[in-house]
């Protein structure tokens, strides 16, 4: 089955844990889905009284559903067991952690599912020296392709 990436999330964030979670959606939010109408980049998960809602990622429309319009941005409700709700709720309460989607697929049932990570943010100068690392690893593989080559 496909699944959806959210790239820019392990760039951005050291990922600690991650949960799956289930998703409610619409009919014609599914069926978007399934077309590739998705985009992860920006969104993020919240706990509100004992529920977990996926904020800010975008589902497209889908064209052949014209009276069942959904909005593209809507909250949308994960669904967890309580316990790792509860579980959730604690270790987002503490400082500088948040809840990311990293990746959404149909798994084997065909039910849509979202990866959850939760994720504490990089600082700027660990940004700079992970991108400095993967240049250098590049360029010893370039090289070293380079004299096996010749």
């Amino acid at each position: 089955m496909r699944s959806f990436e959210n790239r820019k999330a392990r760039r951005l964030f050291h990922i600690e844990d991650e949960i799956e979670a289930g998703i409610s959606l619409r009919g014609s939010e599914v069926k978007a889905v399934r077309m590739g109408r998705i985009d992860l980049s920006g969104s993020y998960a919240t706990v509100e009284d004992g529920e977990v809602i996926l904020r800010e990622m975008h589902i497209g429309q889908y064209e052949a559903d014209g009276h069942l319009d959904h909005k593209p941005k809507r909250p949308r409700k994960l669904l967890l067991h309580k316990d790792e709700i509860k579980k959730l709720t604690s270790r987002v309460c503490e400082r500088g952690y948040t809840l990311i989607p990293l990746r959404v697929y149909f798994n084997n049932k065909g039910i849509l599912k979202v990866l959850l990570g939760l994720a504490r943010g990089k600082k700027k100068i660990e940004k700079k020296i992970e991108k400095r690392r993967k240049d250098e690893e590049r360029e010893i593989s370039r090289i070293i392709k380079k004299e096996l080559g010749s």
